[in-house]
C-alpha cells in the first residue's frame, strides 16, 4: 500500500475525528465491541503479489475502507508451498483478533499435496466471496488461435506443449488443466505442468512464451486479453463471462465445468463473539455498492457464504478436492 503523505494523513485522521463526532461514536469504539469502523485489521495472503489470493484481498480491504467500515487495513504477504506456509502462520496466531487470512481453493490441495501439518480445519471459516472462471489462454502470436489447434498439439506430443500456472499441484491452476487433460483425452501424467509463483510471474511467462498455454483466473488476465496481448481460447464456466470474448469449454464439445473461489477464514481459539463481529463486517462489505463495483470490474461472481454455511463448503470442498487429486494419482 502506499505510504500516505503528511497532509493526507492528518486529514484521514480530522475526518474520522469528524464522522465519529457526528454520529455519535467514540474513539473508543472499534472491532473488540464498539460500533465505529473496525480498527488495525490485518490480512494475510499466503502467496505473491500480483496472485488472485493478492488479488482479491487488496480489493477486499478497498471496498471495506471506501464504505469506512474499517480504517486503514493492512494485506500483507507471507508466500510458500502452495499458500499452506502463511496458513501455518495464521494457525500459529491462535487466539489473536486482528488477523484474517485470504485464501481459496488452491490451499485446499495444497494441504494435501505439501503434506501440510496445518489444515484448513485448524481455521476459523469467516466467509466465502467470490467464484471465479478460470481462462485457458495463450500468447499474442500463438499457433493455437482455438482450443481445437492447441488439443490437436497437445495430444499429439503433450510433453512440448506445457502449460502454465499460478497453483501448485492440487491448486485450481493445476487441476483446471489436468480435468481438461482427461476431458479430451491426454493422460494427466503426461502432462507437462510449469508452476509460478503467483499470477505476475505467469503472466510474465505467458507473454514471454515460455510456455505453450496457461491456465488461470479470468481476473488475472482478463485486461492483456482486451488489449490483444493474450488470448483466451475458452472459459471454464457453465455460461460465457460477462465482457469475455471467448466460449465456454462445454459450447466447444468439452465436458467440463470447474470454477475457482475464494474465501476468508480466522485463527484457531477465536471468540463466538469475535467470529459474528468478522462475519458482519463481511457481510456489510458484501451489501456495499463499493463491493458490488468490484465484482463487476474484475469479473467476480458472487457466491457469498458466511459462518456455518462456508465451514460445510470446505469440509465438501476438502473431500471433492482429496478424491480428485487421487484420481490423478497425484495423492496416495
Amino acid at each position: 500500500m502506499k505510504a500516505r503523505t503528511w497532509f493526507t494523513s492528518i486529514a484521514a485522521v480530522l475526518a474520522v475525528a469528524l464522522a465519529a463526532t457526528s454520529c455519535g461514536v467514540s474513539a473508543d469504539d472499534n472491532a473488540s465491541g464498539g460500533t465505529g469502523p473496525v480498527k488495525g485489521l490485518r490480512i494475510l495472503v499466503p502467496n505473491s503479489p500480483g496472485s488472485g489470493y493478492d488479488t482479491t484481498a487488496r480489493a477486499a480491504a478497498k471496498a471495506m475502507q471506501d464504505a469506512e467500515l474499517t480504517d486503514t487495513v493492512e494485506v500483507f504477504n507471507t508466500a510458500g508451498a502452495g499458500g499452506t506456509v502463511g496458513l501455518q502462520r495464521l494457525v500459529n496466531e491462535k487466539g489473536k483478533e486482528d488477523i484474517l487470512m485470504q485464501m481459496g481453493l488452491g490451499v485446499v490441495g495444497a494441504v494435501y499435496t505439501n503434506k501440510s501439518k496445518a489444515t484448513l480445519q485448524d481455521t476459523v471459516p469467516i466467509a466465502k466471496l467470490i467464484e471465479e472462471a478460470e481462462a485457458i489462454v495463450v500468447p499474442k502470436g500463438s499457433p493455437y488461435t482455438s482450443l481445437d489447434q492447441l488439443v490437436t498439439a497437445w495430444k499429439a506430443d503433450p510433453g512440448k506443449v506445457p502449460v502454465g500456472g499460478a497453483s501448485n499441484a492440487g491448486g485450481p491452476d493445476h487441476l483446471t488443466p489436468m480435468l481438461l487433460a482427461k476431458a479430451v483425452g491426454v493422460e494427466p501424467k503426461s502432462v507437462n505442468y510449469v508452476p509460478y509463483d503467483g499470477g505476475g510471474e505467469l503472466l510474465t511467462a505467458v507473454l514471454g512464451k515460455k510456455v505453450a498455454f496457461a491456465a488461470t483466473g479470468i481476473g488475472e488476465v482478463a485486461e492483456q486479453a482486451k488489449t490483444g496481448d493474450v488470448k483466451i481460447l475458452a472459459v471454464t464456466t457453465e455460461k460465457p463471462v460477462e465482457g469475455i470474448d471467448a466460449p465456454t469449454l462445454k459450447s466447444l464439445g468439452v465436458d467440463l465445468v470447474f470454477t475457482n473461489w475464494r474465501g476468508i477464514v480466522a485463527p484457531p481459539e477465536l471468540s463466538d463473539e469475535k467470529k459474528q463481529q468478522f462475519v458482519d463486517l463481511l457481510t456489510k462489505m458484501h451489501d456495499s455498492p463499493q463491493w458490488k463495483q468490484t465484482l463487476a470490474d474484475q469479473g467476480w461472481a458472487d457466491a457469498f457464504q458466511t459462518g456455518d454455511e462456508f465451514k460445510t463448503f470446505l469440509t465438501s470442498e476438502n473431500d471433492r478436492v482429496a478424491g480428485v487429486l487421487r484420481e490423478l494419482g497425484l495423492v496416495a
